[in-house]
């Protein structure tokens, strides 16, 4: 019950912030306007062993516990959105399918230079026909030999543009419907077939390209499969349960920045002579989004208590995404609120807050679908 950080685990988190209050806030406005990924600060964070966090150290990673990797990231996403993605689709999805169902030759030749931050990764799930109904994925793998030929498309892939190693989804039996699924590592730079059709023009989440992919006759040898045949589905619904713990980690750490702008706004800002922060309406909303924070971080962080246990958390997981994506938003919305007319221009940061949380109701896990897993939970 006692979420008290350890010292190790506070010289972590501090570690994060000092590098994002120097090194991301002051470009994430840029980031936010190019709308290109920040090659520079993830290899800088490279170097801070920030991109294999969870990883072992065998396998190139930090070792950090699943705490420690949630701070980090809940800082990461303080300092720019679009990076906390970045990072989530890197470590959260690509770093630890390999990690959790890849066999050792595989994690020795694409775990490691990932968890180096030497590559970077992308999970190919998602297409136009295939969102929250994964079953319903066009994507095939047919085998032919000692090989695999992948034909279909993904859509809504982050990082997809610019990664090194795709973990991708694909029917290896079309009639077999869930249980027909199976997961492969792709090269993009070694497979001929993988094209890049395009990005996304979001509405945040600038920074990390979300890319368009298709697969012509793309030819991928049977030992880029991830485990069994036919695994892929368990392997994606495991990989993402993990993942809600980072996305909530995400929405808490936007939650965090629109507080923290609304709060020093709030305390220069005068109006009828004084600072708007003495009106107690101002007051009452600075209240209201100070715990709605922290509540949604205690929810974060017994899911990664739970998963680090080795304890069953799905619905802890759904719980905690469900409200610090929820919660981001509406925290973000009352800090654009506070800023009054400047906080609908471009003029502060407060914008942006709102377009980089909405994105957390929707990918990995709509608030909808969410909602489901947790009565299925609930009546199981």
């Amino acid at each position: 019950m006692d979420f008290s950080p350890t010292q190790e685990q506070r010289q972590i988190r501090e570690m994060v912030a000092d590098f994002v209050d120097e090194e991301v806030v002051s470009q994430a406005s840029d980031i936010d306007a190019a709308d290109e990924f920040p090659a520079g600060l993830v290899g800088e964070m490279a170097d801070l062993g920030l991109m294999g966090m969870p990883i072992p150290e065998e396998y190139g990673g930090a070792g950090l516990d699943y705490h420690s990797y949630a701070m980090a990231l809940e800082e990461i996403s303080r300092g720019s959105g679009g990076l906390g993605t970045v990072v989530a689709a890197h470590i959260s999805l690509a770093c630890n399918m390999i990690y959790e169902f890849g066999d050792e030759t595989q994690k020795e030749a694409y775990l490691r230079p990932l968890a180096e931050g030497e590559d970077i990764g992308a999970f190919a799930l998602s297409e136009a026909g295939a969102g929250s109904d994964v079953p319903a994925m066009e994507t095939t793998a047919e085998r032919d030999g000692d090989e695999y030929v992948v034909n279909g498309g993904k859509l809504w892939i982050s990082n997809g543009s610019v990664a090194d190693t795709v973990v991708l989804f694909a029917k290896t039996d079309p009639d077999a419907g869930n249980k027909g699924i199976s997961s492969f590592v792709v090269r993009p730079e070694e497979d001929d077939g993988f094209v890049v059709e395009g990005t996304e023009h979001k509405l945040g989440d600038k920074g990390c390209p979300t890319a368009e992919l298709r697969f012509d006759d793309m030819r991928i040898p049977e030992s880029r499969r991830l485990g069994e045949e036919g695994r892929g589905f368990v392997h994606a619904l495991k990989t993402l349960n993990g993942g809600r713990i980072t996305i909530a980690a995400r929405g808490v750490g936007i939650a965090q920045a629109a507080l923290d702008a609304a709060l020093e706004y709030a305390q220069q800002r005068e109006q009828f002579d004084r600072p708007i922060s003495e009106f107690q309406a101002i007051q009452h909303k600075l209240a209201d989004m100070d715990t709605k924070t922290e509540a949604a971080r205690m929810l974060m962080h017994r899911a990664a208590d739970k998963k680090m246990r080795g304890e069953r958390f799905v619905k802890e997981a759904a719980q905690a995404k469900l409200y610090a994506s929820e919660v981001s938003r509406e925290v973000a919305n009352e800090g654009i609120q506070i800023h009054g007319g400047y906080g609908y221009t471009k003029d502060f940061p407060a914008e942006r807050f709102y377009r980089d949380a909405k994105l957390n109701e929707i990918y990995e896990g709509t608030s909808e679908v969410l909602r489901n897993t947790i009565a299925d939970q609930l009546l199981d």
